[in-house]
């Protein structure tokens, strides 16, 4: 039986891809995403000379935000203004995509729901405990879901 392994002439060695370098999510509302990224999950924006070169134009034109998380993964949402909410059905929902895990030391993840809360964000799921540690399902204001995530084998940062 052929499988797609057998097919394979070169591929990339384990490691060779290092980190996540950027996500591009499609968002509905710019201004609603850039609060939930900026504000409430505190994420920094980038701006002026820190938007990459090739942005700079869409950025200018409101068409893109950018944002970087503290192991300087980017972000980058690029404003779709009639883009559709995603079905409810699971059956009938489609994307690429499953979800956004942000880590976070697990002496803030407490904190992190507070936030969660007291700023209205809509739940999926959670939060769960787990062997890999704690988490909460939350969607972001365009419906895509995000994890806050911590895991009790790293290190915690002191406070």
């Amino acid at each position: 039986m052929q499988t797609p392994e057998n097919n394979l002439k070169i591929v990339l060695a384990p490691g060779n891809l290092r980190r996540v370098h950027h996500i591009a999510l499609n968002v509905r509302d710019m201004t609603a995403s850039r609060h939930f990224y900026g504000t409430i999950l505190g994420l920094h924006e980038l701006i002026g000379a820190e938007i990459p070169a090739t942005l700079k134009e869409l950025v200018a034109a409101g068409k893109v935000a950018n944002f970087i998380t503290p192991d300087g993964t980017v972000l980058d949402l690029f404003w779709q203004p009639d883009l559709e909410p995603p079905n409810p059905d699971p059956e009938k929902a489609f994307t690429r995509a499953n979800h956004l895990a942000f880590d976070i030391d697990s002496q803030l993840f407490d904190r992190a729901l507070e936030v969660l809360h007291s700023n209205q964000i809509a739940i999926d799921s959670g939060p769960v405990t787990r062997a890999t540690g704690r988490g909460i399902y939350f969607y972001d204001p365009d419906g895509f879901i995000i994890e806050i995530r911590c895991d009790p084998s790293m290190p915690t940062t002191k406070q």
